[in-house]
């Protein structure tokens, strides 16, 4: 069992940068890739960024390519999720989730799921 838990959500204008982290508990943490994945008003959730279980491979939507970095502390049992260069299209509630060992963009290889941190994005 892993129980996730996200922060560093906020308000931030266009433009600027927000670190969200995603704090894990459990001593399987190592064992699992981590994913990001988001969902904004009236839109169906989607991927954002996966990170393998060691952190050697990752992963990027097309939408945030070159602006957001996934990272992960093993030994602090959290991912990370810088965000620079927001726009407000970002805007949405971003999720963290634990699954297949390698990391995915897909949804159905997380098992584990965070309750989510609001991320709002000024014009």
């Amino acid at each position: 069992q892993v129980q996730l838990v996200e922060s560093g959500g906020g308000l931030v204008q266009a433009g600027g940068s927000l670190r969200l982290s995603c704090a894990a508990s459990g001593r399987t943490f190592s064992s699992y890739g981590m994913g990001w994945f988001r969902q904004a008003p009236g839109k169906e959730r989607e991927f954002v960024a996966t990170v393998g279980w060691n952190g050697d491979y990752t992963q990027y939507a097309d939408s945030v390519k070159g602006r957001f970095a996934i990272s992960r502390d093993n030994a602090k049992n959290t991912v990370y999720l810088q965000m620079n260069s927001l726009k407000p299209e970002d805007t949405a509630v971003y999720y963290c989730a634990a699954g297949r060992r390698f990391g995915s963009y897909s949804e159905n290889e997380y098992r584990y799921w965070g309750q989510g941190t609001q991320v709002t994005v000024s014009s």
